[in-house]
C-alpha cells in the first residue's frame, strides 16, 4: 500500500548536509564539538531561557530533569493522563510515583482544578504537558507550585514555537524538556534538550548527562550519572533545522489553519486555541463525532494514501499503569474520539483539500446510524 500522505516526515532541506559533512570531516561525531555547544547557545536563546543542556532524545532528558531536582522514592509527581508514555515512565525511573489527573474539554491540556485536588504531602512536583503543540494554563500551574512548594516541570517534546501570553513555553517552570525525534517540528533524528533559567541545576544536568565525572578531576566520578551525551552530528542537524525554525512553525500553523477552514460546517472538531496563546500544531488533531468509527475511517484513509493516529491513549489505563481503578472522563473521551491528521510541512492547500475531501466521503458513505 502506497502512503501518500503520511502522519508526519521530516523537513531537511537547509544545512543539514553541509554540517554533518563538517563534522565527518572534523571527526568530531560523538559527544564533543562545536555543533553542540551553538546548538544549546542558540536553542536556549529561541526558547528565552539562561542555559540549555543537549541530550540523546526527550524522554532521557525528563529523567535528566526529574534526577536534578532530585525526584526519587516515596515523591509523587502529579502528572495528565493524556499524555505519551514518556512522560509518566520518566517518573518511574526515578522511583516516584505518577499521581494523574484529567484534561480540560477545550483545550485538551492538564485541568488546574484536578492538580490542585490531588496534590498530598508527598506531591514534590508537578509535570505539565503541552499537548500537540498548545500550552497549558500556565499562570494557574504557576500559581499552584508556589502556594504549595512544589517543583514545576514542563514537557514540551510538542510545542517548539509555543507560546503562552507571548512567552515560549520551556520558561515558566523550574526547568523543561523538548524533544528533536524525526517526527517532532525540527529534528535531529534522536535526541533532546533540558533547558533551565537557574544555574544550579544547570550544573546538576551537565553533571548527571556525562557519568557523573568530577569537574575537575580527570576520570574521577563522584555520582552515578548517565552516558545521555547529544553526538556531534545529531546537534549539527539541530542547529540547521534550528536556523529555519520560524518558517517551519509558520508553514504548521497555515496547515492547520487550512484544515480548519476545509472541515468548517462538519461534524468534526478541530483542535481549538484558546487565547493569548500561540498553538504551534505539531499535530494536527481533530475530534470525531461519536457516530463515526474511527478505525473504520482510520483502515479507509489508509486505504486512499493517507495515514493517520489515533490521540494518546490515556496512561491511566494501560496494564502498567492500571494497579487501581481510575476514572478521567474528560481525558477518556478525547482519547476515544481523537485523531492526528497528516501535519508536515510540506503539505500544500491542495494537499489538505484531499485530505478532507476523503474525510468527507467516508461520512457520506459509513457514518454509523444514530
Amino acid at each position: 500500500m502506497t502512503i501518500k500522505y503520511p502522519v508526519y516526515q521530516p523537513n531537511i532541506s537547509g544545512n543539514e548536509k553541509k554540517y554533518v559533512n563538517e563534522c565527518l570531516n572534523s571527526t568530531w561525531i560523538s559527544g564533543k564539538g562545536k555543533f553542540i555547544d551553538k546548538f544549546e547557545k542558540d536553542f536556549a536563546q529561541f526558547i528565552g531561557c539562561s542555559h540549555a543542556v543537549a541530550v540523546c532524545n526527550g524522554t532521557v532528558a525528563l529523567h535528566l530533569a526529574l534526577e536534578a531536582l532530585g525526584i526519587g522514592d516515596g515523591d509523587e509527581v502529579i502528572v495528565p493522563t493524556l499524555t505519551y508514555v514518556a512522560s509518566v515512565n520518566a517518573i518511574t525511573y526515578t522511583g516516584a510515583k505518577p499521581i494523574f489527573v484529567d484534561s480540560l474539554a477545550d483545550t485538551w491540556q492538564v485541568d488546574p482544578v484536578d492538580v490542585r485536588k490531588k496534590i498530598t504531602g508527598k506531591t514534590k512536583a508537578i509535570l505539565c504537558v503541552h499537548l500537540y503543540g498548545h500550552p497549558c494554563e500556565m499562570q494557574r500551574l504557576v500559581e499552584i507550585a508556589k502556594d504549595h512548594d512544589l517543583f514545576l516541570i514542563e514537557d514540551c517534546a510538542e510545542a517548539i514555537g509555543s507560546k503562552y501570553e507571548g512567552k515560549h513555553v520551556g520558561g515558566f517552570g523550574d526547568i523543561a524538556t523538548f524533544s528533536f525525534y524525526g517526527n517532532k517540528t525540527i529534528t535531529t533524528g534522536e535526541g533532546g534538550m533540558v533547558t533551565t533559567n537557574n544555574s544550579t541545576l544547570y550544573e546538576r544536568i551537565v553533571h548527571l548527562k556525562g557519568q557523573g565525572l568530577a569537574k575537575y578531576r580527570e576520570y574521577w566520578h563522584d555520582a552515578i550519572g548517565y552516558n545521555y551525551r547529544m553526538t556531534n552530528i545529531c546537534a549539527a542537524i539541530g542547529l540547521a533545522q534550528l536556523e529555519r525554525v520560524n518558517s517551519i512553525i509558520e508553514k504548521k500553523i497555515e496547515i492547520a489553519n487550512w484544515y480548519r477552514k476545509e472541515l468548517n460546517n462538519t461534524n468534526i472538531q478541530f483542535h481549538s486555541q484558546a487565547e493569548n496563546i500561540v498553538h504551534s500544531y505539531w499535530m494536527c488533531t481533530i475530534l470525531l463525532p461519536e457516530n463515526i468509527d474511527r478505525q473504520k475511517l482510520k483502515i479507509y484513509l489508509l486505504e486512499n494514501g493517507i495515514e493517520t493516529r489515533p490521540m494518546f491513549y490515556p496512561v491511566h489505563t494501560m496494564p502498567i499503569y492500571a494497579q487501581k481503578y481510575e476514572e478521567h472522563k474528560v481525558a477518556e473521551a478525547l482519547a476515544r474520539r481523537g485523531m492526528n491528521l497528516p501535519s508536515y510541512p510540506e503539505l500544500s492547500l491542495a494537499d489538505i483539500k484531499e485530505i478532507v475531501k476523503c474525510i468527507k466521503s467516508f461520512e457520506n458513505q459509513f457514518i454509523i446510524e444514530e
